[in-house]
């Protein structure tokens, strides 16, 4: 059985448009209540906060399992091209990690956002007990921000340089921005990211959602 967070029944994902959900590979679309699964599609349409619990078939809907990897180095971290794959920050163990997920599962972890606040950042809330009450820790969004902000500086900052230079400067400032909004960077050096007991985050996620909103 998998614990996961998407978009409750009645809810809407709120952030980036949602054509381009499909970039967030990480963060799965509405659950689907047609599964063929009976007992995943009566979670389905019985919950309206969003976290679920579904069998692996369901939860992968035809799609592949990839190991997220938590405690990397910072060498692996900017190895990794694509964002929502590691994270610096290292996993709390299995007694402490289950009782969280349990817990989201009832209580619920706010509206689905699709850059601030979605399955990636549901996940290694659980894993981590780490939270950030400015912004999400997405890797995948994170990592889709600082591409199309370099590409953007790059184009007006650097247009008399050399194609190579280009390539050498943008590469540097996308992995810097992704390592600077890792959850266990940001937790170590900024300090914007803390530890929070899983009590607190059904009330800390619902003021973050009435913020959005």
């Amino acid at each position: 059985m998998v614990i996961h967070f998407t978009i409750g029944s009645g809810q809407q994902a709120t952030g980036i448009p949602a054509i381009l959900d499909r970039f967030f590979t990480s963060s799965a679309p509405s659950f689907d209540t047609k599964l063929p699964c009976q007992r995943c599609r009566e979670a389905a349409e019985t919950r309206n906060h969003g976290v679920f619990s579904s069998c692996l078939d369901c939860f992968l809907s035809g799609g592949q399992l990839y190991l997220f990897q938590y405690g990397v180095s910072k060498l692996q971290f900017l190895a990794q091209a694509r964002g929502g794959t590691c994270t610096l920050a290292s996993s709390d163990p299995t007694e402490e990690v289950l009782p969280r997920a349990l817990y989201l599962l009832e209580k619920g972890f706010g509206c689905y956002h699709i850059s601030k606040n979605n399955c990636e950042d549901f996940a290694v809330y659980c894993k981590t007990g780490l939270f950030a009450t400015t912004k999400g820790c997405s890797g995948q969004a994170a990592s889709y921000l600082a591409a199309t902000s370099t590409v953007a500086s790059s184009s007006f900052r650097f247009v008399n340089s050399s194609l190579f230079g280009k390539a050498l400067v943008g590469c540097g400032t996308y992995c810097i921005k992704r390592l600077v909004s890792d959850i266990g960077f940001r937790y170590e050096v900024i300090k914007d990211v803390t530890k929070v007991p899983v009590e607190r985050i059904p009330e800390l996620t619902m003021e973050a959602s009435r913020l959005e909103f």
